[in-house]
């Protein structure tokens, strides 16, 4: 897969370094990957969350933060959207 949008987790390490390795991991991972279907994802990301438009939701660091993506399954690009505490998340999805 190929990651998009590595600014704004750039930005998020950068305001919170406690989240920086698990980033560069998931990165690692992401690039290494080849998800074809939601399954693909949720056998290695058990607690993703998955809402409408190819949308999925990462918990990242025991949930303290959020990565909001948009997958394109048949081009193998994941879109990272936005990124930030989970009552940050709260506040914009309500």
């Amino acid at each position: 897969m190929k990651v998009l949008g590595k600014k704004v987790l750039s930005s998020l390490s950068d305001r919170h370094a406690d989240c920086r390795e698990w980033i560069s991991n998931w990165v690692d991972d992401v690039e290494a990957s080849v998800w074809r279907s939601p399954q693909d994802i949720k056998s290695r990301y058990p607690a993703a969350s998955f809402l409408a438009e190819n949308v999925v939701i990462f918990n990242v660091r025991g949930n303290r933060y959020r990565l909001e993506t948009n997958i394109a399954y048949q081009t193998g690009i994941v879109l990272v959207r936005w990124a930030g505490t989970h009552a940050e998340y709260t506040r914009r999805h309500g």
